[in-house]
């Protein structure tokens, strides 16, 4: 019994290792961060942008490991689901323009004059995609 929780405790220890690395490596080599604060505008605060990503990294393992629930009021989570929301699409929208996705996409479905257009669809789509989750698979 003690030979399986001790490789449960190497094989999680080697697993999280693995996929930390892995994005640390991620965001090290696309340079995601740096090119967020160039876009922002903010370059004085990446050391907030750098800090905000380990400590959701700690509170994402954190919570995946305790499924804590919280007795909160919906007018709390509001503020607290738009902030995530913000930082996630900024997190996407710095790895975008790293990649070049973009006007990549728009020279292989010929929308070269119409990338505005195309960034909307993809905006509107993902916010009406996430509604969508939001109010139909979360409440049923």
């Amino acid at each position: 019994m003690m030979i399986k929780i001790l490789l449960v405790i190497f094989i999680g220890l080697a697993s999280g290792l693995s996929v930390g690395a892995g994005f640390v490596a991620f965001l090290t080599v696309l340079g995601i961060i740096p090119r967020l604060t160039q876009l922002s505008k903010s370059l004085r605060m990446i050391q907030y942008y750098e800090w905000a990503v380990v400590s959701g990294v700690l509170v994402g393992v954190f919570a995946s490991l305790r499924d804590p629930a919280f007795h909160i009021s919906s007018f709390f989570l509001i503020p607290l689901g738009l902030t995530g929301g913000v930082f996630v699409g900024m997190l996407a929208a710095g790895l975008t323009e790293v990649v070049n996705v973009f006007p990549i996409l728009a020279k292989r479905i010929r929308l070269d004059k119409q990338i505005i257009m195309l960034v909307m669809a993809i905006v509107l789509g993902k916010i009406f995609g996430s509604i969508f989750q939001w109010l139909f698979f979360i409440h049923h």
